[in-house]
């Protein structure tokens, strides 16, 4: 009791009240800065008295710089900015709205450009640099439901046509502009493809880790380029919106600055309605190590805090809950006096002289453009840190009852006509009643003082924004002949495929055209894959370099890390080190500079944890190599369930530009990978490759001669049969399973007397993509001569039944059905994975060397070749039982 009275009583109010004035002379004579200084150096210097203090990791709810120290723009220049905003905000509702008349289906969004619109455009006339012949710019990651407000700037600029805005979500039919950021859609325009809310926070923050790692290993100087992340409130709520947070405030990014619109509402009500979600996410954020700088009031308020001697506007502020402040915003003046300032009587006085209308007219922070300028300002300037801003807005600000801040208003594409009057006469904008009618764009005259400052702005900074360049690669592929090693025997050496890649990498990083060049990227266990030699060889990538000395370090393959490090260890974030893999995969484009990023992984924890970037990846056009480490579902053994991966290939597959293979050998390796620098860094084709490595160590033989463009285009006949009997079948086979697929032809050459041609697939997905290809051609060239498919053709000579083993699910063989002429019958590990041996477990899915012989004589038994006792000696020579477990039941 004693303790928890000094606690809370002040035993000395006159020194208490000494320490208070100390503090405002401070304030008054010096200024926050030095305030903020101050209480630092007292609580840390408690700290190393051993008393406790709080973690102090959240600030009053208000805005974090103090209006004397704003850094201010002329208002001349606020009050054209403001004019153009207000024409991009008609124009913006008017694309989507137009597109509406033309169609009710094809969608689109307000509410988000119209709650953004001063966030983005303080960006674009003062902070934004674009690349051009005398800098490399700055990187915008721009919300995707924001597009049209994008496309209305370009369209003042003169890089869209208004025949090009009534194209918007018709792409086909108009050629017009895509819903969303796409640069697979519009090469020149858009960057990063971020609409899949979630990923621009996590891939902003690694692209601004690899513009430093560049720096650091001398190959692109980035110094003074940032990175803009906008992003929304209810958007952080995704787990990879804060997953690396930690990361950037490690690494101190101070090029990285996210703008999270805070209008408090996600896509169908409020973020946070019970709380204050600005509070919540400065917590996370300082508790991270970043620089957090709110706006949450604007001008108009500052003459209220002022004038609150009592600090009862501070106590209400500091009660309100967000659900609340929505229901003020979506009402009119009167509402808010009653309900906001009526709760406690001293604020009413407060507000006394004000009238509803100038209630209403109280402007959020992240609305007002001198606030946002301050903010930008202090932001760029700031070091050593990254940083968040954390800007309040009204979400479809302006749209009135048709959208401002309702529940409603994601899903709101028009307003209704009394909603686009008020508008007009909202934002006071030039327009004709025809003209509204008709919602016509509208642009100011080329001698305007607003366009001319608009356009003069971004020549100050460079240039256009958005806008997408690349240079193309200019340095010399290797040969094939540069992987001679991998192409021969191993002898008596067994290895992993695994390893065959590291193999493979090794020769890279010893080619003087590229090694630089190469980035390899890990989440972790370099050590699980065998690439620990990379430690010492090329290092670990660290922006502060080593400051201890590893446990390890008397052993050869010590834990090294270096500032020049090459190697990208990104920890335990499948995810994080995608988003690495990303931003090297199109610094050709971020960076005018290209490197080749191989990231290897743990291919069932690959697909499941960033598909999303996947797709991400492939519309930002990146290049690069993917590898599926540990694939196959009985290859990984032991591990069990979770860990086996039956399905990924499948995955890879569905994503248009992905090239994808299950290699068997070290020379199918090294001729894929050769391939695939020739496509993607010699041809400068926008694909990447999807390749699966196991950790099973065997015998790899030397590439039979001129297997090259089966290899590549995903079937070649690996050992033909030299049996003279007629009973012959075609053995088709994957990954490791092609080994039991090898083994099961001899089984049935020498104990069964049938011939089997033994062929390796490479790529079940590459082929069905050609069958696919083919089907088409022929489908819309009825008159031309009929092509044949690859897989048709290496099979066109052959009659007897086709049987396909691969460790994957049945559905992966299955693709080429359509172009086998034979009687076709797939082996497969469907169902959940289990742990044991790998003998065992083949067995227990059916794709060992005996169920592969089995189905084998099965599918002669069908076709009539063998009679149906043939198949009952099989199965008892075979020691096959009929009543064994199915691998599917549950």
């Amino acid at each position: 009791m004693a303790d928890e009275k000094r606690k809370t009583t002040d035993i000395d109010p006159i020194e208490t009240q000494e320490w208070l004035e100390s503090l405002d002379s401070a304030l008054e004579y010096e200024g926050s800065a030095r305030v903020e200084y101050l209480l630092q150096e007292v609580l840390q210097h408690a700290n190393k008295l051993g008393i406790a203090t709080p973690a102090g990791i959240n600030t009053p709810y208000l805005n974090t710089i103090p209006v004397d120290q704003e850094q201010r723009l002329p208002e001349e220049e606020v009050k054209k900015l403001e004019r153009n905003l207000a024409f991009l905000r008609w124009n913006a509702m008017a694309i989507v709205m137009r597109a509406g008349k033309k169609d009710p289906s094809l969608g689109g969004h307000i509410a988000s450009y119209a709650s953004a619109a001063t966030l983005y455009e303080v960006g674009f006339n003062y902070f934004f640099h674009a690349p051009n012949d005398k800098q490399l710019g700055d990187l915008v990651y721009i919300q995707g439901h924001s597009a049209p407000g994008i496309y209305a700037r370009a369209y003042l600029e003169n890089r869209f046509t208004e025949e090009k805005l009534d194209g918007f979500r018709q792409e086909f039919s108009r050629k017009g502009l895509s819903s969303y950021p796409h640069p697979w859609l519009m090469r020149d325009f858009w960057q990063f493809p971020v609409v899949s809310m979630g990923l621009g926070p996590l891939m902003g923050i690694y692209q601004a880790q690899f513009l430093k790692y560049l720096t650091n290993r001398e190959l692109v100087n980035n110094e003074g380029r940032k990175v803009w992340v906008f992003c929304g409130d209810g958007e952080m709520g995704e787990p990879e919106a804060l997953g690396a947070l930690n990361l950037a405030g490690r690494e101190k990014l101070d090029n990285l600055i996210f703008v999270i619109n805070c209008n408090l509402q996600r896509l169908d009500g409020p973020v946070w309605g019970n709380g204050q979600i600005i509070q919540e996410y400065e917590g996370v954020f300082r508790g991270a190590g970043w620089n957090v700088i709110k706006i949450i009031w604007g001008s108009g308020w500052d003459k209220l805090f002022a004038k609150d001697k009592s600090g009862i506007l501070r106590q209400r502020i500091s009660e309100l809950l967000d659900g609340e402040y929505q229901a003020y915003s979506s009402n009119d003046g009167a509402f808010f006096r009653e309900h906001f300032f009526g709760k406690y009587p001293e604020l009413l006085e407060l507000v006394a002289d004000m009238s509803d209308a100038e209630l209403k007219a109280l402007q959020d922070g992240g609305h007002d453009t001198q606030k946002v300028y301050a903010a930008y300002k202090a932001a760029v300037e700031h070091t050593g840190q990254p940083t968040v801003i954390l800007a309040k807005t009204v979400k479809g600000y302006g749209m009135g009852g048709s959208g401002e801040g309702k529940n409603v208003t994601h899903q709101t594409k028009k307003l209704a006509e009394t909603d686009v009057q008020a508008f007009v006469k909202r934002f006071n904008l030039p327009l004709t009643a025809k003209q509204v009618e008709h919602l016509d764009y509208y642009k100011p005259d080329k001698n305007s003082d607003e366009l001319k400052y608009l356009l003069a702005r971004r020549e100050a900074l460079g240039g256009s924004l958005p806008i997408r360049k690349t240079v193309k690669a200019n340095f010399p592929v290797p040969s094939l002949s540069e992987f001679e090693t991998l192409l021969q025997e191993s002898g008596d050496r067994e290895y992993s495929t695994t390893m065959a890649y590291v193999r493979v990498l090794s020769i890279l990083l010893r080619d003087k055209a590229i090694k630089d060049r190469i980035v390899p990227i890990v989440a972790d266990e370099s050590r699980t894959f065998g690439m620990e030699g990379l430690f010492r060889q090329i290092g670990i990538y660290s922006p502060s370099g080593q400051l201890y000395t590893p446990e390890d370090k008397h052993l050869l393959m010590f834990y090294r890390e270096d500032k020049k490090g090459q190697l990208l260890q990104e920890g335990i974030s499948e995810a994080g080190a995608m988003s690495a893999w990303i931003a090297s995969a199109t610094s050709y484009s971020t960076s005018l500079f290209t490197t080749i990023p191989f990231y290897i992984y743990y291919s069932m924890f690959g697909y499941q944890r960033f598909g999303d970037f996947v797709w991400a990846a492939g519309d930002m056009m990146a290049r690069g190599f993917l590898l599926g480490g540990t694939a196959g579902r009985t290859t990984i053994n032991g591990e069990g369930l979770q860990h086996q991966d039956g399905h990924n290939l499948l995955m890879f597959s569905v994503v248009p530009n992905c090239v994808s293979y299950d290699p068997t050998f070290g020379y199918e390796i090294a001729v894929i990978i050769q391939h695939g620098l020739q496509r993607m860094y010699g041809d400068n084709e926008n694909v990447f490759y999807y390749l699966t490595v196991m950790n099973e160590n065997y015998h790899h033989p030397a590439m039979p001669k001129g297997a090259e463009e089966g290899i590549i285009k995903g079937m070649y006949l690996f050992k033909e049969s030299e049996s003279k009997t007629k009973l012959k079948v075609e053995l088709l086979g994957s990954g490791t399973i092609l080994n039991k697929v090898i083994e099961a032809a001899a089984i049935l050459e020498k104990d069964f007397g049938i011939g089997a041609n033994v062929w390796s697939v490479t790529s079940f997905n590459e082929l069905r993509k050609d069958i696919e290809s083919v089907t088409r051609y022929n489908r819309l060239h009825p008159t031309a001569t009929a092509k044949h498919s690859h897989v048709e053709k290496c099979l066109e000579k052959s009659s007897g039944p086709v049987i396909a083993a691969t460790d994957y699910i049945k559905l992966y063989a299955d693709q080429i059905r359509q172009a086998v002429k034979q009687p076709y019958y797939v082996l497969g590990t469907d169902g959940f994975g289990r742990s044991d041996t790998r003998d065992a477990l083949r067995d227990f899915f059916e794709v060992d060397a005996k169920n592969i012989v089995y189905t084998a004589i099965k599918a002669l038994v069908d076709k009539g070749d063998l009679a149906k006792e043939k198949a009952i000696e099989a199965l008892n020579k075979l020691g096959i039982d009929v009543d064994r477990p199915d691998p599917t039941s549950h």
